[in-house]
């Protein structure tokens, strides 16, 4: 009786590890916040809440986030291994396989590309670039340029557009803006995290930084492009997309996230780098809140 409470004990526990290491290499929180910028985008489109649409964009936005996410995994177990915050990962302590890793990754990738092409096709379109662009370009290029980061920029900005073209099947001026908006977050808060984690990262080869340290150089191209949101905040408003508070407010958060990067310039403080990557995580959910409710008020 009680070897067979332990076998199925055992059995319980390899059960749940297997399903918490399939969780964990979609990356299931982060593919959740992903989408919420595709959640956005769908909104100031004009899409509705009570739609069976909005689930096919969240759900399919999800598989092929987590899909792109295992693969880079997949192509990066070895240096994972080296890395003190990626050591834990499934792949690195065999929790999976790669063979398990590959077919989990490519039924949700094809799953949720499914599910875009219930919207339209060119949702699905979207969804199958950004994860070329992110698998097959970008998590190769990581070890060889810190150009990859204005290529990985690219995929990363792409849910609220692809959130707008799941309800309008269309690309516009609009749809444009809410890309640029997200493509300019992208490099403060990346660089941010890049810089807070610059010595984890060399271990891997990993040279993430514009000019590959924690250096002025890359304090001030840190800046710089945390300086560029204050001019595409206001596009927005210069589209007449939303009034002028609101473009005040968009303005008044770029501000903020701008102060940050100010002070990792002059100081090369870390502390400044964690405060900019954390204002970073709510910039975005802010910035695009704020939109909402000017259209939804007006």
């Amino acid at each position: 009786m009680k070897d067979q409470l332990t076998d199925k004990t055992l059995f319980y526990h390899d059960f749940f590890t297997k399903i918490n290491g399939y969780k964990d290499l979609m990356k299931l929180r982060l593919s959740s916040l992903v989408v919420l910028s595709a959640f956005f985008g769908y909104y100031i489109a004009g899409g509705g809440l009570n739609s069976i649409d909005l689930f096919f964009l969240l759900f399919g936005g999800v598989l092929v986030t987590g899909s792109s996410n295992g693969f880079n995994q997949m192509l990066e177990k070895d240096l994972d291994k080296l890395m003190e915050r990626t050591k834990n990962r499934p792949l690195p302590t065999n929790v999976l396989s790669t063979k398990e890793a590959f077919i989990y990754n490519f039924t949700i990738g094809v799953l949720g590309l499914y599910f875009l092409f219930c919207l339209n096709e060119k949702s699905a379109l979207i969804g199958l670039i950004a994860m070329v662009l992110y698998t097959l370009i970008y998590t190769p290029l990581k070890k060889i340029t810190p150009f990859a980061v204005f290529v990985g920029a690219i995929p990363g900005s792409i849910p609220p557009l692809l959130g707008y073209v799941a309800f309008k099947n269309d690309f516009d001026l609009t749809a444009g803006i809410l890309f640029l908006i997200q493509f300019f977050w992208q490099f403060p808060h990346f660089w941010a995290l890049a810089w807070k984690l610059d010595e984890d990262y060399k271990k891997a080869g990993f040279r993430l930084l514009p000019s590959g340290n924690k250096d002025q150089k890359s304090a001030f191209q840190i800046m710089l492009y945390s300086a560029f949101l204050i001019p595409v905040s206001m596009l927005p408003w210069a589209a007449e997309i939303c009034g002028i508070y609101s473009m005040v407010a968009g303005v008044l958060l770029s501000v903020i996230m701008y102060y940050p990067a100010v002070k990792l310039f002059f100081t090369l403080d870390t502390k400044f780098a964690t405060r900019l990557m954390f204002f970073s995580f709510v910039y975005l959910p802010l910035i695009f809140s704020v939109y909402c409710l000017d259209l939804n008020l007006n």
